[in-house]
């Protein structure tokens, strides 16, 4: 597979994962404003279907074709502050898509105890992650 197949993948996926980590607290927003059964089962359903059948599979698809993309030419994204930069914040977007479990956990066992103001805030950050990572991949600032 070329390099160009690699990167397609690569952007795709992260496409794909940051699609779902804008869409999951969302639904979190919604679901801390619901006090019906038939809505909290129903937002149990959709964010766990969201989390596992797209979320971490595209997660996964994107450290993959991303690790894969550094092996072809490691000792060039060695000595690049910028991708240091990147690979951090591409780091901190694994840790809040754990975040997500963690509070996707938390409905599914009624334990919730953030307001959807939270979670409104929660969805925010995300944007910052992908601007981050956007800038030091185009513009490559140092």
């Amino acid at each position: 597979m070329t390099r160009d197949w690699i990167l397609a993948l690569h952007v795709i996926s992260v496409i794909c994962w940051f699609a779902a980590l804008f869409y999951l607290p969302r639904l979190f927003v919604y679901h801390a404003q619901s006090d019906d059964k038939i809505s909290l089962d129903r937002f149990i359903v959709m964010e766990r279907k969201l989390y596992r059948g797209i979320a971490t599979p595209s997660m996964v698809a994107s450290l993959v074709f991303g690790v894969w993309l550094v092996a072809l030419n490691p000792d060039y994204y060695a000595d690049q502050l910028w991708f240091l930069v990147k690979t951090g914040l591409a780091t901190l977007v694994v840790v809040y898509h754990g975040l997500c479990w963690h509070f996707l956990g938390k409905f599914r066992d009624g334990t919730n105890r953030h307001s959807h103001v939270f979670y409104r805030w929660f969805n925010e950050i995300p944007v910052l992650f992908l601007i981050g990572i956007v800038i030091m991949v185009i513009v490559r600032p140092f």
